[in-house]
């Protein structure tokens, strides 16, 4: 028996990376800090809970039909229903569990060692992880006046022959938004053999008039949408990709088809059939942003217009941000910031319950006066 040390090799891939983690979780700051945040406003999940019907469905479900059986491989009732919505065949629609992981499997689909992914420069980091773990190459543009830059990324892609093109409309961790025409222009710039991740996360929150028409029959677009955020079900996991059924096709050839739990599927299908929660989420979410708008201009801060659940708001400077997410966290509002020069001077502020605006607007004020 051979019993040296360090027979066990990993993938040379895996050996070249670093140990990182795309997230600092709030639970692990609240092992930290040896108590509960009393505000909860830096992971972008929903203040305002799921529908009263999924919460039904979801009640009538414990048991074990609910939990005792596995998920539906094709997640039948949540692809029919959707693919309702949108207007496009069941074969162009692919569910999975979350974004997240249809980021990774999009990047197993495309790229391999030594293959270039083009996003922006601080963008969400997510992708980049999966890109790196295949020995992938990460290409990044600089924002553009705190939006991202389609024209800078069309040539990034051409010049480095990118097989993906990452962008997030609207934009996380800058809440701003690109037209649909200035997307357009984008996909019709890439070089061949080129794919734009198109991650609309958010896209409940635009005006509908600015989301990019739905158009299956280009076979360089893939969008990703979710129930985590508008939907409240973040800690479910269970998202969705569309685009060509040529492209669709390739994720059953690789995804888990037991990843999206049966009760996700439940209160996904129950949510799509409540027609009076989404105006509901809506309304809150733009108050809540009118909110944030009024206190930071209170406190002479400047922010940016968001068309998400958060709104990002000038510290002027990333030491300033910093020292504030540290003195938020001691005295119990988890937020997070961006992470790249130079939107890294903003705070990323969570649209939140009023219990939760009501801790931040009592204790922000003070806290600011700490910076000097």
């Amino acid at each position: 028996m051979n019993t040296s040390k360090n027979t066990i090799r990993f993938s040379s891939v895996l050996q070249s990376l670093p140990d990182t983690i795309p997230f600092v979780a709030p639970e692990e700051l609240e092992r930290n800090r040896g108590a509960l945040f009393d505000a909860r406003l830096g992971a972008n999940e929903s203040a305002f809970g799921i529908s009263p019907k999924a919460t039904l469905a979801l009640q009538d479900a414990i048991g074990i039909a609910g939990c005792s059986w596995y998920g539906d491989p094709l997640s039948y009732n949540v692809k029919q229903r959707l693919c309702e919505r949108i207007g496009i065949s069941t074969t162009e629609l692919c569910v999975d569990a979350g974004i997240d992981s249809l980021l990774g499997l999009t990047v197993r689909l495309f790229m391999e060692p030594g293959s270039v992914m083009v996003t922006s420069r601080g963008a969400y980091p997510t992708v980049n992880y999966h890109v790196i773990g295949v020995g992938g190459i990460v290409h990044a543009v600089p924002y553009k006046n705190n939006h991202e830059d389609t024209e800078a990324l069309a040539l990034a892609a051409n010049v480095q022959n990118a097989r993906l093109v990452y962008l997030a409309n609207p934009d996380n961790p800058m809440g701003t938004r690109v037209s649909a025409s200035a997307i357009q222009a984008l996909i019709n710039q890439l070089p061949e053999q080129c794919v734009l991740m198109l991650d609309e996360a958010y896209y409940e929150f635009m005006p509908e008039d600015d989301v990019l028409s739905v158009n299956t029959a280009v076979n360089n677009v893939i969008r990703f949408r979710t129930f985590s955020k508008a939907y409240g079900m973040a800690g479910m996991r269970i998202g969705y990709a569309f685009g060509n059924e040529s492209l669709i096709r390739g994720y059953d050839k690789i995804r888990n088809h037991f990843g999206v739990n049966k009760l996700a599927q439940i209160a996904a299908t129950a949510s799509l059939e409540d027609t009076e929660m989404l105006p509901k989420i809506k309304n809150a979410v733009h108050t809540g942003r009118e909110r944030i708008y009024a206190m930071a201009a209170n406190l002479d801060l400047p922010y940016i217009e968001s068309f998400t659940n958060f709104v990002a708001v000038d510290l002027g400077s990333s030491d300033r941000a910093f020292k504030m997410l540290g003195l938020l966290n001691e005295h119990g509002v988890f937020m997070r910031k961006p992470m790249q020069p130079p939107q890294d001077r903003y705070l990323r502020v969570g649209v939140g319950t009023d219990s939760e605006h009501a801790v931040l607007q009592k204790v922000l004020p003070a806290l600011l006066k700490e910076l000097v």
